[in-house]
């Protein structure tokens, strides 16, 4: 099957160029002009899809090979840019240097690099180059970068940071040796930085109002400083992709209904503690047979009505523990379903909401151990083993993910390992009546393992007696 979707990557020399900016403000430039954008981001990131997504109206879905396998990359690709409608254009934000990819040592160099998804999508990149402390060295940067791979295609530069009219003249006298056109010079401007914190942006669900607001500033500069109409023609040139899109229901064992002859009800954690998750994950439940509706641990009492299962995926529940904490109703209502055997997946956020507590605040107390803030960042993609058999996976189950946190666990009582990824030991929590309660610092995508979805729903499928709860799915 042969697709043909208008496509660019956009790429940077390196991280802190400004391609979250840029990209989110094109997608936003291009939605308002009436086009339909299909935003994706290479590699694991949450955050980052977040602004897309508020910029296009649809979600940002992520694009890595090292989480998904390299046979569902460009399925997963064309999936996102035909769901729910197809889509007019393209724009996939790299992760960053251009170049930069996996370090892990089964894997080769650059391996799920920016540019490595490029070209296996077969699209132009635009590269992004932060301009502030540099003149006439741009172009031997531009340079460099167009002729360091013969298999990426750089159709053209954004200068971003731009200082002055001046400093831009001397830009773009000194790039029009390279062979690259330049695309546009975005000025700096402070008034647009997006605000962080200990593990990178504030998710735009967090900042409400705020991030739209942004976000159309955004799409304003970009629309002003940036030849839009180029990186049209230029996204234009990407050949169709040979492939099939990718199908949750072509990838899941459909689980059989519950006892009263009903699809079984998963609610998923969200809100603005529970920010990151990955698009398939939901569609993976549906096609597996679930009723997936969200709970939000901030604002709801109480669990949606017949809930039978629950994925509490990552955020940031340091930031809101004590409004967490003060949430007694669902707190105590997950540790409930817990203790009737319900399916639970919880993924480091997860993992610290269902601890006996955080930072001191009581949590769900699903798991009999304490978690804390830790000066020390763990990041990194990660090839686990599954120790125990779960309600998710049985044991000797072989994933990739990865981890990013600054928070650490003691040991839990009453608990067996649920993987196994180095040396050091084993990590995560399997728990519960019937090995029902899954815990990790691991995060998924379970599109790379499609069967763990089949199997919870299943196990979901199989409790007896739904939670009680006030509130209706909806």
């Amino acid at each position: 099957m042969s697709t043909g979707i208008p496509r660019i990557v956009l790429g940077a020399p390196s991280s802190n160029s400004g391609k979250t900016s840029i990209a989110t403000g094109l997608i936003a430039a291009l939605t308002a002009r009436g086009l339909t954008v299909s935003p994706h981001k290479v590699g694991p990131d949450y955050i980052d899809p977040g602004y897309h997504g508020l910029a296009a109206g649809r979600p940002g879905r992520n694009l890595d090979p090292w989480l998904a396998g390299d046979e569902r990359l460009v399925p997963l690709f064309l999936h996102g840019a035909l769901t729910p409608t197809p889509a007019d254009v393209a724009v996939v934000e790299g992760v960053m240097g251009l170049f930069d990819g996996a370090s892990h040592a089964s894997v080769a160099p650059g391996y799920g690099s920016t540019a490595y998804v490029a070209a296996a999508l077969r699209a132009p990149v635009v590269l992004v180059v932060d301009a502030s402390s540099q003149a006439r060295s741009v172009a031997a940067v531009v340079h460099g970068f167009a002729t360091f791979d013969p298999g990426v295609r750089i159709g053209g530069v954004v200068l971003n940071r731009v200082g002055s009219d001046r400093h831009e003249a001397i830009l773009r006298e000194a790039l029009g040796a390279a062979g690259v056109p330049v695309l546009g010079a975005v000025r700096r401007i402070e008034a647009l930085q997006t605000p962080s914190r200990h593990l990178g942006l504030v998710p735009a669900a967090e900042r409400s109002s705020e991030a739209v607001r942004t976000v159309r500033a955004l799409g304003a500069v970009v629309e002003s400083s940036i030849d839009v109409d180029a990186v049209l023609r230029l996204a234009g040139t990407a050949p169709d992709l040979d492939g099939v899109p990718w199908d949750p229901a072509a990838e899941v064992t459909r689980a059989p209904l519950t006892a009263e002859g009903t699809r079984p009800v998963v609610a998923v954690a969200g809100g603005a503690a529970f920010t990151f998750g990955y698009a398939e994950t939901a569609e993976l439940l549906a096609a597996a047979g679930a009723d997936v509706v969200v709970v939000d641990p901030l604002r709801d009492q109480a669990l949606p009505a017949g809930t039978r299962a629950l994925v509490v995926g990552g955020g940031f529940p340091e930031v809101h523990a004590s409004a967490l904490s003060a949430n007694v109703g669902l707190r105590t209502a997950i540790a409930e379903l817990a203790a009737a055997g319900g399916p639970i997946a919880a993924e480091c956020a997860g993992l610290l909401y269902l601890a006996r507590e955080l930072d001191g605040e009581p949590m769900c107390g699903v798991l009999d151990t304490a978690a804390a803030m830790h000066p020390r960042l763990t990041l990194g993609y990660r090839s686990a083993v599954a120790l125990s058999d779960s309600a998710l996976a049985p044991a000797g189950t072989r994933v990739r993910g990865h981890e990013f946190h600054r928070t650490r666990t003691g040991p839990g009582a009453g608990a067996t390992p649920a993987w196994q990824w180095n040396a050091e030991g084993p990590e995560g929590f399997v728990a519960g009546p019937q090995a029902n309660v899954h815990a990790s610092y691991l995060h998924l995508n379970w599109a790379g393992s499609p069967a763990m979805a089949g199997r919870f729903v299943a196990a979901a499928a199989a409790v007896p007696v739904p939670l009680h709860a006030s509130r209706a799915p909806s």
